[in-house]
């Protein structure tokens, strides 16, 4: 690792400063994707600006109609909030199921959706949701913060302040996890509303996706049946050590019935 400065930011507006002032520094949150990429001398920043103790980004609020993650709060608060397991229960358990106990500890919703790895959790239910990333600045529909494998709408100098989640009236996540690293294989995000139903995937392309075939099949009729009824392209999908792109291509549909049959439980 190499050397690097260290400072505490106060607000999102100093913290947002430090970094427009040099261009080199990184913002540091949970720091579970940060650090490895540091130690391995694969990243290089000069210096890091630790937002995790800015109280503005460490509050949970909720509503019949929405819940509010400060982008600061770990896994495991998010998980544990009772009423967030009240309201939106699809997204605590998706919390509980992140990574180990270490990493639940320190990881955040605001550095997992900023990093966007392709087999992170939380994009598929910022996308199955229809969130909205609040920033320092603006606020962004997750139709269009993912852009790529690590990519985002973020400037460089942009902080992500909160995420908004409209409450739907079901969901529930399935995940076909690593057993090593608990990252998935394939997720999937199955939500309905007054608006129809939205599924999104992770860990099946560079970056987290919506299935138009499995949202029209069951905003039409939302049954395990009608989800594993439908075949998903393998086209465009990730091929690795772990499972071919046919395999995943595969579990999508059936992760999606197992989506439906928990939130029609």
């Amino acid at each position: 690792m190499y050397s690097f400065e260290y400072q505490r930011a106060t607000d999102p507006q100093a913290a947002a400063a430090a970094l427009t002032a040099d261009s080199d520094a990184k913002f540091l949150a949970g720091g579970q994707s940060l650090l490895p990429t540091m130690r391995l001398r694969l990243a290089q920043p000069s210096e890091l600006i630790d937002v995790t103790r800015i109280p503005a980004l460490k509050t949970i609020s909720v509503d019949a109609n929405k819940v509010t993650i400060g982008a600061a709060v770990c896994h495991a608060d998010v998980a544990e909030h009772a009423d967030v397991r009240r309201v939106l229960p699809a997204l605590a358990e998706l919390a509980a199921n992140i990574g180990d106990r270490q990493v639940r500890a320190l990881g955040t919703i605001g550095g997992s959706l900023a990093n966007n790895d392709p087999a992170a959790c939380y994009p598929a239910a910022a996308m199955g949701l229809d969130a909205t990333i609040v920033t320092d600045r603006r606020r962004i529909a997750s139709g269009d913060f993912f852009v790529g494998m690590y990519e985002t709408a973020l400037a460089p100098d942009e902080l992500i302040v909160a995420v908004e989640f409209p409450v739907p009236e079901r969901a529930a996540y399935e995940k076909f996890r690593n057993p090593a690293s608990h990252f998935a294989l394939v997720g999937v995000f199955v939500a309905k509303s007054a608006g129809g139903v939205r599924v999104a995937v992770t860990g099946a392309a560079p970056s987290v996706f919506r299935v138009p075939e499995l949202e029209s099949a069951l905003s039409a009729n939302f049954t395990p049946e009608a989800a594993r009824a439908v075949s998903v392209s393998p086209d465009e999908l990730n091929e690795d050590m772990h499972a071919s792109a046919a395999y995943r291509a595969h579990l999508i549909p059936l992760l999606a019935a197992r989506a439906v049959t928990k939130a029609t439980a």
